[in-house]
């Protein structure tokens, strides 16, 4: 049996690994999503079934959750094909098999000692365009998958560690940014290069069996301390409904519907009553829905280690056919307002149980923009040009304070790009960039503020498309504690400030030089009472410009 000084040095030297494969991708890749948003994970996978064993601290949770499905699909394909073989990489974006969208390409490489395969490291990033209708592929008008991105099944992209041609050939064909995609593949390649030797490094210094050890011990312990949190909550059943503005499509809103039990150790997490798949392209797949749930419960449960123990106390109900179960070719290129809401109601049923423990939502939607163009003079004359980005928000209050402000989405570590970035690589001007004022929820603790965002067009014209959430149903508080205010997209047309019929997505907008969108992003929701909420933290609220004098009047009164 381990003692428990060479377990946490085992533990810390694993999540180490995880964590240099993530530098690694970051400082090596093309695309800012990946460079400096850091829209990306690596972890360390079970040799036969895929579980999660270990993910680094600053890779995005969600894709290590989904992860796990993806090695098993990389698992099953290798099987019927000779099976797993030293030196190679399997490569794929099918979310249906390996979770979240189809911009997420997964590399699964086998790590072999003597000749016996030990486990799986992998790698997920966000790549910036993989074909489809739309620039940076985020199309709020899918109705199936093919027009959202290029389909590509789990393939060797490296054979016995030799790059294949044919299959990189395929993927250059079906981007337009094919030397984005080049650079991102590269990295994820070295990334997983280096996560190969310093495990090999480890496994030397310590012995295999000591390390399959401290895998195994840190999973029980994820079980046993779960268990232990599940216990301590009332026994009892917990309901709460969310909904989502729409699918892009259909302008009907679309419920996402939890039933939460808890009975002694175990937790059921019941989303039968959510709405059926859709037509557009907020459809999530089961193994996406599951990671989200991971996430969630992992901010409810942040002492417990990050491993497939976390979901071993849990049981799942998701009947074929929802929205959150979808099959090929549903569209689900929008997974991440689903899951966002998913979230949401995960927390919103902690905080009937155990309010302490549970924080008001966030402002629940990432803003996928994209704006995209050619370029109209100089040497690049011609050079196509698309800029995708995501936008922050306010995060929900807590028992121990206020909700961050301007924080990225629950269901990262990731964060938003920064606008000097942006505007070094895109012909575009931020005229705006700030904190937007009395967008947080009231309560006792307040919500986070959301922000205002207000880009100009610099190039000659540019098609432009959003794809959002929270345009007609505002962040929730808990513990009676108020809501915050919906999502705002703007944008301008002939000089005039226009609005998107179906409130949070649009395509086909189209800016000439010197128009402007803009983004009013949501504030999290409050905690607790107002009337709780101290006089001397209401006054800093003003005189900080969080809360208008107005506003503050209002609630006042």
């Amino acid at each position: 049996m381990l003692d428990a000084v060479t377990l946490a040095v085992l533990k810390g030297r694993l999540e180490q690994i995880a964590d240099e494969m993530d530098a690694t991708l970051y400082r090596s890749a093309f695309n800012p999503i990946i460079a400096e948003a850091h829209d990306a994970c690596h972890g360390i996978y079970e040799a036969e079934t895929g579980a999660t064993l270990v993910q680094g601290k600053s890779g995005l949770p969600v894709f290590v959750g989904a992860m796990a499905f993806a090695v098993r699909a990389a698992i099953k394909v290798a099987a019927t094909r000779g099976g797993m073989i030293d030196g190679d990489v399997w490569l794929f974006n099918d979310p249906y098999e390996g979770g979240t969208h189809a911009n997420d390409f997964k590399l699964v490489r086998p790590v072999f000692r003597g000749g016996k395969l030990f486990c799986f490291i992998a790698s997920a990033a966000h790549w910036h365009d993989v074909g489809g209708a739309v620039p940076g592929n985020y199309n709020p008008a899918a109705t199936e998958c093919w027009q959202e991105a290029v389909q590509i099944p789990p393939v060797r992209i490296m054979r016995a560690g030799v790059l294949d041609d044919d299959v990189l050939a395929i993927l250059k064909a079906n981007t337009r940014l094919p030397d984005s995609l080049w650079g991102d593949l590269n990295g994820q390649l070295a990334a997983l290069e280096l996560g190969a030797r310093r495990l090999d490094g480890l496994l030397s210094e310590y012995g295999d069996g000591v390390v399959l050890e401290s895998l195994t011990t840190l999973r029980a312990r994820a079980v046993k301390l779960m268990r232990a949190h599940i216990a301590a909550l009332p026994d009892g059943e917990y309901r709460f409904d969310d909904t989502l503005d729409n699918d892009g499509v259909k302008d009907e809103p679309l419920s996402i519907a939890l039933t939460m039990t808890v009975k002694g150790d175990r937790m059921t997490l019941d989303f039968s009553r959510t709405s059926p798949s859709c037509a557009g392209p907020v459809n999530i797949s089961r193994a996406t829905a599951i990671a989200a749930c991971y996430v969630a419960l992992k901010h409810l449960f942040p002492d417990v280690p990050a491993n497939a123990g976390v979901l071993d106390a849990v049981d799942f109900v998701m009947p074929d056919g929802l929205l959150i179960t979808a099959e090929r070719p549903r569209p689900v290129g929008g997974y991440t307002e689903t899951i966002l809401r998913m979230i949401d109601v995960i927390f919103c049923a902690m905080a009937q149980a155990a309010p302490d423990r549970a924080m008001a939502q966030a402002y629940g939607t990432i803003n996928a923009l994209s704006i995209a163009g050619h370029r109209s003079d100089g040497e690049r004359a011609g050079q196509r040009w698309v800029m995708f980005s995501f936008f922050g928000g306010g995060h929900g209050g807590h028992s121990q304070g206020d909700g961050l402000s301007h924080g990225n989405a629950p269901i990262s570590t990731a964060t938003i790009p920064p606008l000097e970035i942006l505007e070094a690589a895109y012909p575009v001007r931020f005229t705006q960039w700030a904190l937007r004022p009395d967008s947080g929820g009231d309560g006792t603790y307040r919500g986070g503020l959301g922000a205002i965002y207000e880009i100009e067009l610099l190039e000659q014209s540019a098609e432009v498309f959003i794809f959002g959430e929270r345009g007609r149903s505002a962040p929730k508080g808990i513990a009676g504690g108020s809501p915050s205010i919906a999502n705002r997209f703007t944008y301008q047309r002939d000089g005039a400030w226009q609005t998107p019929p179906m409130a949070s997505k649009m395509l086909g907008i189209r800016l000439k030089q010197g128009e402007r969108v803009r983004l009013e992003t949501p504030g999290g929701g409050g905690y607790g009472p107002p009337a709780g909420r101290a006089d001397s933290a209401r006054e800093n609220d003003r005189a900080m410009g969080y809360v208008t004098t107005e506003s503050l009047k209002e609630n006042a009164a």
